[in-house]
């Protein structure tokens, strides 16, 4: 009953014109090495500890425009839902 017992061959290819270390086939993006949330495997916790932690470290020009693109989507869904802004001028 040998022809059960069958194992497959592994084929160790190497690319023709490949002269470099690693793997040619591995898809990694570019930023990879300088992300926080990439790489290790974590649970939810863990990421989303890692990308507050990023986002406390990070440049405070990013924050200002974070902060300045989410104020200006805030109105511009109030002004679509036809919110009163009136209510908080004073009298």
């Amino acid at each position: 009953m040998g022809f059960l017992k069958r194992t497959h061959s592994k084929f160790d290819y190497q690319p023709r014109y490949y002269k470099g270390e690693g793997n040619p086939y591995k898809i990694e993006h570019k930023l990879d090495q300088f992300r926080t949330t990439v790489g290790k495997k974590k649970g939810l916790k863990g990421k989303f500890n890692d990308a507050i932690n990023d986002l406390k470290n990070s440049d405070k020009n990013v924050n200002k425009t974070l902060l300045i693109i989410i104020s200006i989507l805030i109105f511009i869904f109030l002004y679509i839902i036809d919110f009163d802004l009136s209510i908080f001028k004073g009298n």
